[in-house]
């Protein structure tokens, strides 16, 4: 059973940073595309970003590009997600998933779950 596991999340002023991590154990880590996603109250998982295995190819959500950035380092079994300019309505609870296909921004391409961080965004 892969295990994904985030972490870095918490409670920010609008304006501000975090930087969210997902480790995973699974030693084939770096033939994996990865991807990040959020949820927020009432509403439906939406896409944020997403990177290839080789971390060349970057996708983002509309609503993020500019202002989050997804990095990997295969060494480490991890990937990040770097958080500024942050909004209220950045405020969700944001999971990885990894694909054993390439980098999507669907979510029905992702295998593999985590348990999600809660971000809170305050005005």
């Amino acid at each position: 059973q892969v295990q994904l596991v985030e972490s870095g999340g918490g409670l920010v002023q609008a304006g501000g940073s975090l930087r969210l991590s997902c480790a995973t154990s699974r030693r084939t880590f770096s033939r994996y595309a990865m991807g990040w996603f959020r949820q927020a109250p009432g509403k439906e998982r939406e896409f944020v970003a997403a990177i290839s295995w080789t971390g060349g190819v970057e996708y983002y959500a509309d609503s993020v590009k500019g202002r989050f950035t997804i990095s990997r380092d295969n060494a480490k079994n991890t990937v990040y997600l770097q958080m500024n300019s942050l909004k209220p309505e950045d405020t969700a609870i944001y999971s990885c998933a990894s694909t054993g296909g390439s980098a999507s921004t669907n979510p029905a391409e992702y295998a593999y779950w985590g348990q999600g961080t809660q971000v809170t965004v305050s005005s």
